[in-house]
């Protein structure tokens, strides 16, 4: 008997020597994973800064003109943020309808062997590099957007023509690559909300496109929220594709224009810059991450609210 009391005491003690341990590997991990988040915050401060100070906030985020190479050097970004805040947007506002509409489908409505089908096409774009995506829309998609720029503009004398490397092509690129993004994680939302409320709703007479998009969908939100937020950061942080398809020219992001978005002014540049310019390619990628943390911070707004509601 007091054997098998000293064995109970004994077993007992090391299972809270394990919990312990793994209380203890847990909070490092989450005060890591806070470090990191903070160290990136103050590197990105520290390194994006003193450009504000020597060039001016106003010259930087508020002029229109970047010549960091002339005689007299002129660092303004205003065209570059706008690109990005209207290219991201446009690209959202086409991808994510699709993206979540066939997020639907896959999980509620697709016959198993067409689902089958398109859901390993879906996890594949996934897996697709994002240099093959600017490759694919410089050798298909920039051709006809060229022809249908000399089909709109050939009158137009005034017009710079951009042989199809424009803001629509990047756009239309950014749409894509957000897809399997949007898609994977809305039909996991979808496919997490409880049968019990389908049931419900088909049971008071609602047919099931109703269901879905009454009930299904607004239980399904804040998933579908995260998959926006990634989406948008995946469109918003994308380089190597949009360099390729856009022409890389700081220019107001009008449909045909050739355009430079945050991430290629960084990239397009870096390699070459030296001083000042490069402190402005650091204050550039201080934006990139502030638009990043205030999508994050809205978002999360949003979603709480809907929680409360």
């Amino acid at each position: 008997m007091a054997n098998s009391v000293s064995v109970m005491s004994k077993g007992s003690a090391g299972k809270k020597a394990s919990e312990r341990i793994a209380e203890i590997i847990f909070v490092v991990c989450a005060f890591a994973a806070v470090a990191a988040v903070a160290s990136i915050t103050l590197y990105m401060i520290i390194s994006g800064t003193p450009a504000l100070f020597q060039v001016g906030l106003v010259d930087i985020l508020f002029s229109s003109t970047w010549n960091p190479t002339g005689t007299v050097p002129e660092y303004g970004i205003l065209n570059v943020i706008l690109t990005s805040i209207v290219g991201t947007a446009a690209a959202v506002l086409i991808g994510v309808p699709i993206g979540v509409l066939t997020a639907v489908f896959l999980a509620e409505t697709a016959p198993k062997r067409l689902a089958s089908i398109v859901r390993p096409a879906v996890e594949l774009l996934a897996g697709i590099p994002s240099v093959v995506y600017g490759l694919l829309g410089l050798l298909i998609l920039n051709p006809i957007m060229y022809k249908l720029e000399l089909l709109i503009y050939s009158g137009d004398p005034s017009h710079e023509f951009t042989g199809g490397a424009n803001l629509l092509s990047a756009v239309l690129v950014l749409a894509i690559m957000i897809l399997p993004t949007v898609i994977n994680i809305s039909e996991s939302a979808i496919r997490a909300v409880p049968d019990h409320l389908r049931s419900s709703s088909l049971a008071l007479g609602a047919t099931k496109i109703q269901t879905i998009f009454k009930v299904v969908l607004p239980a399904a939100r804040s998933g579908i929220a995260a998959a926006v937020v990634l989406g948008v950061g995946r469109a918003v942080g994308e380089a190597m594709a949009i360099s390729l398809v856009s022409g890389s020219v700081a220019n107001f992001p009008l449909p045909f224009n050739s355009v430079r978005f945050l991430t290629t002014a960084i990239v397009s540049e870096m390699s070459y810059s030296s001083g000042l310019h490069r402190q402005v390619l650091f204050t550039i990628g201080l934006v990139l991450f502030l638009f990043i943390m205030i999508i994050n911070v809205v978002v999360s707004r949003i979603l709480k609210k809907g929680t409360e509601e």
